[in-house]
């Protein structure tokens, strides 16, 4: 949280959130658990046919040819993630 007065970050201090630099206060209930929202990626079996399949050792089952696909989950700047099956 920040300071409403001065910008600056407000640290816990006897059960409220206090500026260091011009001392105002705030109850500590204002404070929320906020968490990201996600969304689960299922693979259809019908159409897990048409992705790509490559010759890589699965760690979790031993299967030696894995299908994968790539999603871009971060800015445009950033590769792409590849998810493997």
């Amino acid at each position: 949280m920040f300071c409403d007065k001065c910008g600056s970050l407000l640290k816990p201090c006897e059960g409220k959130m206090q500026c260091l630099d011009c001392g105002v206060s705030k109850d500590e209930g204002l404070i929320k658990d906020q968490k990201k929202k996600t969304k689960k990626i299922e693979v259809m079996e019908q159409i897990k046919e048409s992705y790509p399949i490559i010759d890589k050792n699965c760690d979790k089952c031993g299967n030696e040819k894995v299908f994968f696909w790539s999603i871009q989950t971060r800015s445009s700047d950033e590769p792409e993630t590849q998810f493997f099956k």
